[in-house]
């Protein structure tokens, strides 16, 4: 790019908000624009597939049927998109964006992209984050929208999740063979139908975005309510690195969620499952192929201590004209991705040093 300026060696200082689309955004639906801790889906799956005291076929069917379908690969040309995942595994891009941030200027903004790799024992799972400002290919949209580069997120403004998945699959070369979005509304009520969870805060912070006006953080762990939790994994301004340590947070509530819900009674009370469930549920969009059901029951095992947590490789920040942007790293990005496809967990967890 002629406009790409060159990168300061220590420069790890967030990116700026969403570039804008190439003409009006069009609303969407509140379940469709998704919730920045965006892996309640795993996190539902995990809680079914637990439930012994509610497995019954149709306690299942009746959750899977009350989620709403996205038809997330309409349009999508088949003759452009990478080969099926290796025998057994699955690939699903995990889409969230938190539209009552206080930050927040428009609904159609996918504010989380997780491209959630599940390999084909089941045995464990890799979550790969590709940050928001990731300057990258976006294809031209049926409308005629992208079809230049841009920041990865411009995707979702100009063509919806079939415009996202093109551009996961263009930027990584992994088949997206599930989508899943989750809605910011049901996130306090699951926190809290849990007790809070338990977060472990590596420095002491105060933020200005808080659901409640401002909210200070001490370091050391603690327990936070669904209230408190949102504003933890939210804030970006208070530190250095900006998005990437939002990033490491919404990674620390997600396992914080999966740990609480596993040890804290909810697994073996029909009542509490219930309605955590239920809330959940409400709360989740997915694509018209997933089923829920089938992937409960093959991942009834996995824990936090299964998840490996990491962001895409990147070689830092920069800007690109007037845009503040976040460079991918493409040699080390695809080595990843390589990995992803061939089903190699421990080429994946080398590449991300774990």
């Amino acid at each position: 790019m002629s406009d790409r300026q060159p990168l300061a060696g220590s420069d790890t200082h967030p990116a700026t908000s969403d570039v804008e689309p190439d003409g009006p955004e069009e609303k969407t639906p509140r379940r469709r624009r998704g919730l920045r801790i965006a892996l309640i889906l795993l996190l539902v799956v995990v809680l079914l597939g637990g439930g012994g005291a509610l497995a019954g076929g149709l306690y299942y069917r009746s959750v899977d049927k009350s989620i709403e379908r996205v038809d997330a690969f309409e349009g999508v040309p088949e003759a452009s998109r990478p080969p099926v995942a290796a025998k057994g595994a699955m690939n699903i891009m995990i889409l969230g964006s938190d539209s009552r941030d206080p930050e927040s200027t428009g609904g159609s903004r996918s504010d989380t992209i997780i491209l959630a790799h599940l390999p084909k024992d089941r045995s464990s799972a890799q979550l790969i984050s590709i940050p928001r400002d990731t300057w990258t290919a976006v294809p031209k949209s049926r409308e005629g929208r992208g079809g230049r580069d841009a920041k990865i997120n411009a995707a979702y403004a100009w063509g919806g999740v079939p415009l996202m998945v093109q551009t996961v699959e263009k930027f990584s070369g992994v088949r997206v063979d599930n989508v899943a979005m989750v809605d910011f509304a049901a996130f306090k009520e699951i926190i809290d139908a849990l007790g809070g969870v338990e977060i472990d805060v590596e420095k002491g912070f105060t933020t200005k975005y808080s659901l409640i006006g401002t909210r200070t953080f001490k370091q050391g762990r603690q327990t936070m309510d669904g209230a408190a939790a949102l504003d933890y994994a939210r804030e970006r301004h208070a530190f250095p690195d900006g998005d990437f340590a939002r990033i490491r947070h919404q990674q620390q509530v997600i396992k914080a969620i999966l740990d609480k819900a596993a040890s804290g009674g909810v697994l073996t009370n029909p009542a509490k499952l219930n309605s955590f469930v239920r809330a959940t549920s409400n709360s989740v969009a997915v694509d018209k192929s997933l089923s829920l059901v089938d992937l409960a029951m093959e991942m009834r095992g996995l824990r936090s201590g299964n998840l490996t947590f990491f962001t895409c490789p990147v070689k830092g920040t920069g800007r690109v004209g007037s845009e503040s942007v976040v460079f991918p790293d493409p040699v080390r990005s695809k080595t990843l991705f390589d990995a992803v496809r061939r089903d190699s967990v421990p080429d994946i967890l080398a590449v991300s040093g774990k």
